[in-house]
């Protein structure tokens, strides 16, 4: 969430920077409210101050010559009155500042001045590439046909089963998934210092809102039904952010460099917005794994941190000898509680294409705002918003892709990059 203090100084300069998003900030509706919450705060303080001195009347009607009962009777007409008024206009108020709250829980985070403009993701900008595709001698067939070749990929089954947009896995590929979630939980904990966590895969509304999918993206969430509030996890970021949610961190606990998580959950989206995109394959389940990371650090590391955590995702990339490119998200690309967002992309020799395996952002203070997540600044001892961070590190399923199809040979089998085979006990994943 925004500073209200922040959007109350200049909310024309709020909208102008969040067109860069293509968002369209509601300054007139944001400045009525906001005098009428003020107005409605200031009546409430009146009226309580009237029936304060209202009750103090008795003894004054008395004295003036009024009898005890009926300057109690008095007294008691006009509290009556000034309390019907107050508790209108404390549940006016109350209307109000509901009405305010959702208005800046829709609103989402400014982007920062490094963002480009553009509308989507062919508007993003590459900031480097990384490796060279190989020079295949043979057309390079996709993901899907490959696993189905091997025998241990199958669509059809999960149709079964479930439905589209699942997969069943076995033999070497099933094994593969799990080498590569191993792999890149070992890395990030023991080379890139995250703590490795366990969370729920089912969380409430509160912690969706906490970082920002609710109520933006409630069609896009998998809500279990009846009158529950629970919903499944559309990332890892959800629970592993909200382990701050209403605590003041000290800042000993930070550290020199804030804290990291890393956890491997399932992933669960409705992918409401993407009819027609990614139908074949894995590229866009409603069920995946990630590898997650997230940080939260001091306000003036969060820029520096983002640097390195998405460092901390490249080095997965690298390790696996994978070439991909990392872009700089355009405005109209951008996330909505991200202020500053790195994709990286990996190459799939079956798509001819850079594909999307992870997206690192910054998100400022605005998800702290939204979960209370502060930390006690030792210059002041005073609490502060963190700055919170996360990205993949990586998307399972993708790296899978990636795997396979880089490593695809003329007869259908998989040579693994020396990384993962030492996982696999195998370098080459053939036929059933």
């Amino acid at each position: 969430m925004l500073d209200l203090k922040l959007v109350r100084k200049d909310p024309q300069a709020v909208a102008n920077a969040l067109e860069k998003k293509h968002h369209s900030f509601p300054v007139s509706r944001f400045i009525t409210l906001d005098a009428e919450r003020k107005e409605a705060d200031i009546r409430s303080q009146e009226l309580l101050a009237e029936r304060k001195k209202a009750s103090k009347q008795i003894g004054a009607l008395i004295a003036s010559g009024k009898s005890v009962d009926d300057a109690k009777a008095e007294v008691n007409e006009v509290l009556n009155r000034l309390s019907d008024e107050l508790d209108q206009a404390v549940a006016q108020a109350k209307e109000i500042q509901t009405a305010l709250d959702d208005l800046m829980m829709q609103t989402p985070n400014l982007p920062d001045g490094a963002v480009p403009e553009g509308r989507d993701e062919d508007d993003n900008e590459e900031i480097l590439k990384w490796g060279t595709p190989a020079e295949l001698s043979f057309t390079p067939k996709d993901h899907a046909d490959l696993g189905e070749a091997l025998g241990q990929l199958d669509f059809e089954l999960a149709g079964k089963i479930t439905g589209s947009r699942f997969s069943v896995m076995q033999g070497g590929l099933a094994r593969l998934q799990r080498a590569l979630t191993q792999f890149m939980l070992d890395t990030h904990t023991q080379t890139h210092g995250y703590t490795e966590v366990y969370v729920p895969f089912i969380v409430n509304s509160d912690s969706l809102y906490g970082t920002g999918q609710l109520p933006k993206f409630a069609e896009d969430s998998f809500k279990l039904e009846g009158d529950s509030d629970y919903y499944l996890i559309p990332t890892a970021e959800v629970p592993v952010t909200n382990m701050l949610r209403d605590r003041i961190v000290e800042d000993a606990e930070l550290g020199e460099g804030g804290l990291r998580f890393t956890a491997h959950t399932p992933c669960f989206r409705s992918e409401a917005g993407s009819y027609g995109r990614d139908t074949r394959g894995l590229i866009r389940q409603h069920q995946f794994e990630k590898v997650e990371l997230v940080q939260a650090v001091r306000p003036e590391q969060s820029d520096e941190a983002l640097e390195a955590l998405t460092g901390h995702a490249e080095a997965i990339l690298q390790a696996l000898e994978l070439p991909y490119r990392k872009v700089r998200l355009c405005g109209g690309d951008l996330g909505f509680s991200a202020a500053l967002t790195y994709d990286l992309e990996v190459w799939l020799p079956g798509q001819s294409a850079y594909r999307e395996i992870s997206s690192c952002s910054n998100f400022r203070d605005y998800q702290a705002r939204r979960m209370q997540a502060r930390w006690r600044n030792p210059t002041t001892g005073k609490p502060e918003l963190l700055h919170t961070l996360n990205g993949s590190g990586l998307a399972v399923g993708r790296t899978l892709v990636a795997v396979v199809e880089n490593g695809q040979q003329a007869d259908g089998s998989i040579v693994l990059p020396a990384a993962i085979a030492a996982y696999m006990g195998t370098d080459i994943i053939t036929p059933r």
